[in-house]
């Protein structure tokens, strides 16, 4: 993980995160006691800047990451431009993003300083990664419309079938 969050603070972006089932997964695979670590679809890193939205910018620094770690399933997005994807009012930065997130266990980012200590974000508090709870986050049941989203990736990611002491809310 650490060999991870250098290559992404390499690229020096602006408000940069390493976050969602990256930190989740293994703070679950912990809880779980599992000797290895459960298989991650993607790495999500995170950034802020909203001088520059250009989707094009946000494959070349896939590919820089690519050229330090191979073979990872690196996935890069720019959070000032994904408001418009997600239909919700611009953020004002990468934490602001998280916490419109659909969990809160997701909504979580960790990333280096220069002296390499992790820093956490965690806009929805850590209790419920803790206690192992999938729920909505505030932001998604303050609109309804987004409960379908919810319920989807509920099933989607399959996080009972990957981790039984989940507990799933749906508040």
């Amino acid at each position: 993980m650490m060999d991870i969050l250098r290559a992404a603070r390499s690229l020096q972006l602006p408000d940069w995160w390493v976050c969602a089932g990256f930190v989740r997964s293994k703070i679950w695979d912990t809880l779980h006691e599992y000797e290895e670590r459960t298989p991650l679809s993607d790495i999500d890193v995170i950034y802020f800047d909203a001088s520059n939205v250009n989707e094009d910018i946000e494959k070349r620094l896939e590919e820089q990451l690519l050229q330090i770690m191979p073979n990872l399933p690196w996935s890069v997005k720019n959070q000032a431009r994904m408001h418009v994807l997600n239909d919700n009012p611009p953020y004002s930065s990468s934490t602001d993003a998280m916490s419109k997130f659909p969990e809160t266990a997701t909504a979580l980012g960790v990333r280096l300083d220069d002296q390499d200590h992790v820093q956490l974000a965690a806009p929805c508090g850590i209790d419920d990664v803790l206690q192992i709870f999938i729920r909505p986050t505030p932001y998604f049941l303050e609109n309804k419309h987004l409960a379908a989203i919810y319920d989807k990736r509920i099933v989607q990611k399959n996080f009972k079938g990957k981790w039984n002491k989940v507990t799933v809310i749906r508040d």
